[in-house]
This record gives structure tokens, C-alpha cells and sequence, in this order.
């Protein structure tokens, strides 16, 4: 199929906005685009070819205006930045700060105090790309702090602000790699979500008002008591007739001129699909590299760009969708791994000329530990890696080689009706490792000099910052938070100490265990265990607001890893699959025992607390272990997996299904694993967080919880955040919810809430 014709410039004629004055402009030529020559071409119906798309969802460029501000006010003093992306010289980075209160796009030197706001807008920024001829700055935002997102280009000056891809109405667009001369950048787009009732999008009505509710600052409510007849959500699995198919839609992957001259070219499209990410382009423009498929089942697509058909299926990692990249010559693809594994590692993928895969060979591994992010150079001659050693990242540099000289190393593995061996296999060199002044990396941006590369770091004392590392000396960029800056005033910083329970079948857990200052180390305490999302997130030793206040209310925290956590290996990650969730129930039961063993918590005085799947682990483990927890705190939790089903995004629903059962043929076992199907057994008073237009868990999933809480004559309450989804992402909302949530336990799991224990 032809790309779309329109321009989709909504003006006339090239910008002409000029570059920022710390700008490194590249070369502003132009080369022909991947596919623009291909011409009318039919459906593919090979297994292996994506389908193609209608054409008229495709991005439409939208002229923005110009809100970008000298900061010249004082700044924060605790604030953190992330997400950064280098210009094409290495000495500016774009990334995200809330300084201001939210998630916004930023640029600065990284040797300099003088940064740039370059969209004020309140809408959170979510990721950031400079593209490699400095021209342009994408980066993709959430309207109304919702789970609908947008990708747009600002000049490094902060002119020519647009909007790229996902302005129509209930359409959501992501940012995919830039082309490498800087001409194109690939962004993913959906179908139009489909009107909702039950909760309000981005740009839809204010969600339904609930009778009796007390406002508080303005941006929340505190439900006190149930509306008569309140129905908002969806109803308990035993109210739906039948679960229907989640309704397919259709991510469409595109090249879109920032210039906004020339029309979108289709990349890829498939129906119903979970994720689709365009992760690099060959060099030639031949060749795409797309990041697909649901969790626990990710997949590498070699596309290529002239017909679209795909050459080449390879399975890669889940956690950073960032997973890889082509070699100079497009004859090696590097990619983070564990196909076949028990860890992630990094693989190198030889490719013929046309793109069908020869071999495969790990050339950087690690015992019992998981490669985490992968970040090739500007010139994919050179690799940062990230492991993750229990938690901790180690940070290493290393020297690639594409296959080359003949001969074969011991660990390429020959596929089937492949050519014979030739090229000798792509290989890394000896890594040099870097010394890091905070325990976590989340973010590497390759920069010009392959030996300084700029990273985001969080750690158990500091608030997330950006460092740069020329020649492996980590300087703190001096717009980041310093490290005494990280914790308010009367608050002291906790390292946390590593835990290992065991479950009672044997299996190995995890996590770490935080103890409020002060506290005699014989002495049990009032103990909240914090449950992560996911299932496969991790819990990791950084700065957490939430535990420094509830350690401050002098509270303990344990926040473990059960089974289905990631950074434990494949098996632990698909030990909670299907009926396994029941072990992964007790497994929270099993960790806060250990607690009381180890003579940490108090057996009387434990509390259970998590977000999204942790949420929904809180409500499981108050009805499967009604006994065990004095009070619980669920934050954007499913409670009931027929509505979960019926509420939540499409590609969600093609994810979940194989985390925790299809919502028609495993009817029965989610009917049993769901909250409410054992809401008789609730004892313990609970309290329900939930953003107001969170669509991947919509809050009806909390409301119902609470409703059903209250018809037992049981003390329960719903705080409903407003502009805020399933991540809250503004400062007044995240501190309505800490300080809420820590209310709530201290007054439970204080000595004036013991009567009757």
C-alpha cells in the first residue's frame, strides 16, 4: 500500500524556526525514505509478513504554540530528572524534570547550571529523543496525566513546537528511533479508542460526581460515604452475562518528517497487537527493527522497509523495549535477549542481505544475572550494558565486532536450512566496568565520545538524577538534585538491607527490608509490606517517598519479590503463571513471616500495601489470609478479573491473558483467583487509591472493593486522584497520596487501634 498522500502539515512551507543557540546541526540533506518507492502492493498473507493498514489513522502533523521559558525563578531544591537523551555533540541533554511540579521536557549542558523549559504545558512528559542532527527534539506526553499518549517535536530552543502523532480524539501514539540522518522519526499509532462511560479519557468529561465525596485540594476525593444506587464501573463478575473478546485494534508504525513536508510512510501495522516499537533503522534504510508481542512473550521483528514483509522473528527480553540494534552494515543485529535462557544477555543475530537471519551467537553473558538495558553508540561500533546483580546495576563498556573473517565461535547456534558457515561471528570485547555513585541505572543516552555516555541514576538516598561519565568518572550534571537535597527536612535516609525469604514449596524470594530510624534492633515493629506492580517489575534500593513516609510515622517497610518478579530468571518470572498465582498469594503471606521471625516486625501489627498487580495482590492476600494484616492499601488494583477484562485497553487484555489465564477459556480459574469471588472473608479495614482516568485498571475495579467492603458493615474508603491515570505523576497528587496512605496505617497499625487484636 502507497504511503498516505495528504501533508499532514496543517500549514504551508517548511518552518523556519531557528536552531538553539547550544544546537549542534548535522547535515539538513535529505535521503529517500524507507518504502517511499514501493508502490501499490497487495495484502502479505506469509505467516511471517505484518498486516497492513487502513492508512487513514496515519500521524498528522499539528503547529503548537511556543511555550517554552527561560527558568529563571528559583528552582526546587528536591526534584528529579530522568530520561535523557544527548544532542549529537554530547555536551546538551534533553530529559524530563518536575521541578516545576510535573513531568516536563528540559534541556541543559552537562557541564552547566543554565537549563531551558521547553513545553510548559501540564501534561506529563513520558519519554525523551534528540534526533541525530540536532535538529529536533521528540518526545511523547500524556494529556491529562492519562494512559492515552502523544508524540510531539520541539526545535532545542524551543521553537516550532507540533504535535507529530496521536491528536485525533482517542487515538495514542508512541515514539519509536529516529532515522539516522535525522529526517524521519518513527512513531507507533492506534486505532481510535472507542467512547467508555465508566471512566472519563484525556480530553473526555469530568468523571461522574459521587454524591458525598469531600474534595480535597481541589484534585481529589476521598469517598466517605457509598452513593445510593452508584454503579460507575463495572459490576461483579456474577452481574456480566458473558466476557467478550477484548476488541481488536490496529498499531500502525510510521517515518514522519519532523519538517512536517513530507506525507507519513507506513512502516508496519498488525491487528491486534499488545505493543508494536520501531527500535532502529539500517543505515541503508533497508531494513526496520521492530519490538513486539505481549509479556513473557516479546518478540524481534526484522522488517523489511521496501515491501514490508518480515524477515527475520527473534525472541528478546521484556523490561526496556529498547532491545537492540543493526551493525553499520546491517549484517549483524545486536539484541538483549533470553530466548532460550534463563538470563538475559547480549545476542548477535547474523543477517544475509535480504534480512533472513543466519545465525545467532551470545557474546556477553553473565551467571545469574540479567542483562538490563543495552544502549548501542552512535556508530554501533561500541555497547553500554546494564546488569542487574540482585537488584544493583553494574554498568559496563565493551567493544563490538560484526561478523567479519571466517569461522564460528562455540556459541553460535545454526538455524535451520541456513547458509554455511562463512563470516566469523559478531563478538564483544573485554568490558571495561564503571563505578557508579547510585545503586540503580535506568537510562543510558549514547553520546559522540563512546567513553562518555550519560546516564540516569536512582539510588536508596538520592532522588533520580542524570550523571555524565567522560572516561568513566561520574560527574552529577549540575541541574540534578544533590544528594543531601534528596530527603525533606526532619526525615533521615534509609539503605535497606536484602532479604531472602523462602516460600513454603521452597522457592527462593527476594526483596528488601527498610527500618525506621531510631528503632533498637531486638524491637518487633508495626510493619507494612509493599507490594510491587507488573507482575515482572523488581523491587529495587532507590529513593522511595512513600517509604520515607511511612518510615517517618515510624513504620517499617518490607517491599518483597514474590514469584512472577522480574530480575530473578525466567522460571521465577513464569513461576506465577496460571494456577502458580495461587502460590504467589501465599508467597505475601510467606514473606511477612519471615519478617516476624527474623524478630523485625510485630506479628500484631502488619499491614499490606501495592500498586496495580501489587494492588490486586493486596485484596487477594486480605481474603486468602483475612487473619494476617490489620489493614490494607491497594493502589490501582484489579479486584475482579471478568471486569478487568471487560474495562481495561485492548492490548492490555492481549497481555494479560497470558500472565494470568484467557478471559473465555480460563473463565473459571480467574473466577477463583479474583478478590471478589472471596469477598465474604474480608475482615480488615481497607482503603482503595485509583487515578480517575486510569484505562489500563479503570477505577471501578477499586470502587466495587470498596462498595462491596462497606455492604459487610467493614471500614473501607476510595481516594480517586484527579488528572491522574494508572501512574500519578504530579507532585500535589503524589503527596495527597502518601500522606493519605500513611495516615491510614499509622491510625490502623498505631497501639490506639489495637482493641480487640
Amino acid at each position: 500500500m502507497a504511503a498516505d498522500a495528504r501533508n499532514p502539515l496543517t500549514g504551508a512551507g517548511r518552518s523556519t524556526a531557528t536552531a538553539a543557540p547550544f544546537a549542534r546541526n548535522g547535515s539538513t540533506s535529505r535521503v529517500p525514505r524507507p518504502g517511499a518507492d514501493a508502490g501499490a502492493s497487495a495484502a502479505h498473507h506469509a505467516p511471517e509478513a505484518l498486516l497492513l493498514a487502513d492508512t487513514h489513522h496515519a500521524p498528522e502533523a499539528l503547529h503548537l504554540a511556543d511555550t517554552s521559558a527561560s527558568y529563571g525563578a528559583p528552582l526546587e531544591a528536591a526534584h528529579g530528572c530522568w530520561y535523557p537523551s544527548a544532542d549529537p555533540g554530547g555536551r546538551y541533554v534533553a530529559f524530563v524534570c518536575d521541578r516545576a511540579g510535573v513531568p516536563q521536557l528540559w534541556a541543559g549542558p552537562v557541564d552547566g547550571e543554565e537549563v531551558h523549559l521547553l513545553d510548559a504545558d501540564p501534561h506529563p512528559v513520558i519519554e525523551v529523543s534528540w534526533s541525530p542532527d540536532g535538529r529536533w527534539i521528540a518526545y511523547t506526553t500524556a494529556p491529562g496525566g492519562g494512559e492515552l499518549t502523544r508524540v510531539l517535536c520541539v526545535r532545542p530552543d524551543g521553537t516550532g513546537r507540533h504535535l507529530l502523532a496521536g491528536g485525533e480524539p482517542g487515538t495514542s501514539a508512541l515514539l519509536g528511533c529516529w532515522q539516522h540522518d535525522g529526517s524521519a522519526v518513527a512513531v507507533t499509532v492506534t486505532d481510535p479508542v472507542p467512547p467508555r462511560p465508566a471512566h472519563a479519557g484525556p480530553t473526555g468529561p469530568e468523571p461522574p460526581d459521587t454524591s458525598g465525596a469531600a474534595h480535597r485540594d481541589g484534585r481529589a476525593v476521598l469517598l466517605d460515604a457509598p452513593a445510593p444506587g452508584h454503579t460507575a464501573g463495572r459490576g461483579p463478575a456474577d452481574e456480566v452475562a458473558s466476557v467478550q473478546e477484548p476488541e481488536p485494534r490496529t498499531l500502525s508504525a510510521y517515518l514522519v518528517d519532523p519538517e512536517g513536508v513530507g506525507a507519513p510512510v507506513l512502516l508496519a501495522s498488525e491487528r491486534g497487537a499488545s505493543t508494536l516499537r520501531v527500535c532502529d533503522l539500517s543505515r541503508d534504510g533497508r531494513l526496520a527493527l521492530l519490538y513486539r508481542g505481549p509479556r513473557g512473550r516479546r518478540e524481534a521483528l526484522v522488517v523489511r522497509t521496501r515491501d514490508r514483509a518480515v524477515t527475520c522473528v527473534l525472541p528478546v527480553a521484556d523490561g526496556d523495549p529498547w532491545i537492540g540494534g543493526f551493525s553499520p552494515d546491517a549484517g549483524t543485529l545486536w539484541l538483549r535477549s533470553d530466548g532460550g535462557r534463563e538470563h538475559a544477555a547480549l545476542v548477535a543475530a547474523r543477517l544475509d542481505p535480504r534480512g533472513q537471519l543466519l545465525d545467532t551467537a551470545v557474546v556477553a553473558q553473565r551467571p545469574d544475572c540479567d542483562l538490563e538495558l543495552l544502549a548501542l553508540g552512535r556508530d554501533a561500533r561500541r555497547a553500554v550494558l546494564a546488569w542487574n546483580v540482585r537488584g544493583v546495576s553494574e554498568l559496563e563498556l565493551v567493544g563490538l565486532t560484526a561478523a567479519g573473517s571466517p569461522g564460528r565461535g562455540p556459541d553460535t547456534v545454526a538455524f535451520p536450512g541456513a547458509a554455511p558457515p562463512g563470516p566469523a561471528p559478531a563478538s564483544a570485547g573485554a568490558g571495561r566496568t564503571v563505578a557508579l555513585p547510585h545503586e540503580v541505572v535506568t537510562r543510558i543516552a549514547p553520546t559522540a565520545d563512546p567513553d562518555a555516555p550519560v546516564v540516569a541514576l536512582s539510588g536508596s538516598r538520592r532522588l533520580p538524577g542524570v550523571w555524565w561519565l567522560p572516561h568513566g568518572l561520574p560527574l552529577r550534571t549540575p541541574w540534578s538534585s544533590r544528594d543531601e537535597e534528596a530527603v525533606p527536612a526532619g526525615r533521615t535516609p534509609v539503605r535497606p538491607m536484602p532479604m531472602s525469604p523462602v516460600a513454603r514449596d521452597g522457592l527462593a524470594l527476594g526483596g528488601w527490608y527498610y527500618r525506621a530510624p531510631g528503632r533498637s534492633p531486638g524491637e518487633p515493629a508495626p510493619c507494612v509490606l509493599h507490594l510491587h506492580g507488573g507482575p515482572e517489575e523488581q523491587e529495587r534500593p532507590v529513593l522511595e517517598p512513600l517509604y520515607l513516609e511511612l518510615l517517618g510515622r515510624g513504620l517499617d517497610v518490607f517491599a518483597p519479590d514474590v514469584r512472577g518478579s522480574g530480575g530473578h530468571g525466567r522460571s521465577f518470572v513464569d513461576a506465577d503463571l496460571g494456577a502458580g498465582r495461587f502460590d504467589a498469594i501465599n508467597d505475601v503471606a510467606d514473606c511477612a513471616a519471615h519478617a516476624v521471625v527474623q524478630g523485625l516486625a510485630d506479628p500484631r501489627r502488619l499491614a499490606v500495601m501495592g500498586r496495580s498487580y501489587g494492588g490486586y495482590l493486596v485484596m487477594a492476600s486480605l481474603v486468602w489470609h483475612p487473619d494476617l494484616f490489620r489493614t490494607g492499601v491497594a493502589v490501582c488494583g484489579m479486584s475482579d478479573f471478568a471486569t478487568f477484562f471487560a474495562g481495561t485497553e485492548p492490548w492490555i487484555a492481549q497481555s494479560a491473558a497470558h500472565k494470568y489465564g484467557h478471559p473465555d477459556r480460563d473463565r473459571d480459574l480467574l473466577r477463583a483467583l479474583s478478590p471478589m469471588s472471596r469477598i465474604e472473608a474480608l475482615r480488615a479495614p481497607f482503603l482503595a487509591v485509583h487515578g480517575e482516568h486510569d484505562t489500563n485498571v479503570p477505577p471501578g475495579e477499586s470502587e466495587q472493593f470498596v462498595r462491596a467492603a462497606r455492604e459487610r458493615g467493614l471500614e473501607a474508603e476510595l481516594l480517586l486522584l484527579r488528572h491522574e491515570g494508572h501512574d500519578f505523576r504530579r507532585a500535589d497528587n503524589r503527596r495527597l497520596f502518601r500522606r493519605t496512605a500513611a495516615d491510614w496505617l499509622e491510625r490502623h497499625l498505631s497501639d490506639r487501634g489495637r482493641e480487640g487484636v
